[in-house]
């Protein structure tokens, strides 16, 4: 009856629940059952007494869809950052499927143990998955090519090791002596 009430997901709908392993598409709304169908295609019969318990999210009812990924610049590029953040959330703001009434902003955000790291936050203007992996894709290349342009790279775990000053001429010198 809460399910018919309340109306939490109807046929169609894509949900999910954080709390148990249940994700897929609802076919069908019953009195007693409610079936899900997966993404591997495998029905899903969950009683709806359950559905009392269980906290639901319903992506199908999404305005937008979320890019919110961190990405790593090296150290040496520390003088690079402020032009590609700008140029970054500039980009953003130009582009055609990023929803401009919504929180949009790119920032440094970390100073890790090899990498500068700045956070891309936007949303996009669909909900629809397919479409949403494209404009990421998308902004995600654009991305990489501000970082080339500007003569940075993105970082990668490094290990530094500090010699002595003579260190390397000393080993060398050792080295010719022997032959």
């Amino acid at each position: 009856l809460m399910i018919f009430l309340d109306r939490p997901f109807a046929i169609g709908d894509w949900i999910r629940s954080p709390d148990r392993n249940i994700e897929g598409i609802v076919e069908h709304i019953g009195w007693r059952l409610t079936r899900i169908r997966t993404f591997d295609k495998r029905p899903l019969f969950i009683p709806n007494s359950l559905f009392l318990t269980l906290s639901i999210e319903n992506p199908s009812r999404m305005q937008n869809r979320r890019i919110k990924e961190t990405i790593g610049l090296r150290y040496e590029d520390a003088n690079k950052v402020a032009p590609i953040l700008k140029q970054v959330e500039e980009m953003l703001q130009k582009h055609e499927e990023i929803d401009q009434t919504k929180t949009t902003f790119v920032n440094l955000v970390h100073f890790n143990a090899y990498s500068l790291d700045f956070l891309i936050y936007t949303f996009t203007k669909t909900t629809n998955w397919v479409r949403f992996q494209q404009i990421q894709q998308d902004v995600f290349l654009k991305t990489i090519e501000i970082i080339k342009k500007n003569g940075a790279a993105c970082a990668f775990p490094t290990t530094t090791l500090d010699l002595p000053g003579d260190f390397l001429k000393d080993k060398l010198d050792a080295a010719q002596s022997h032959f």
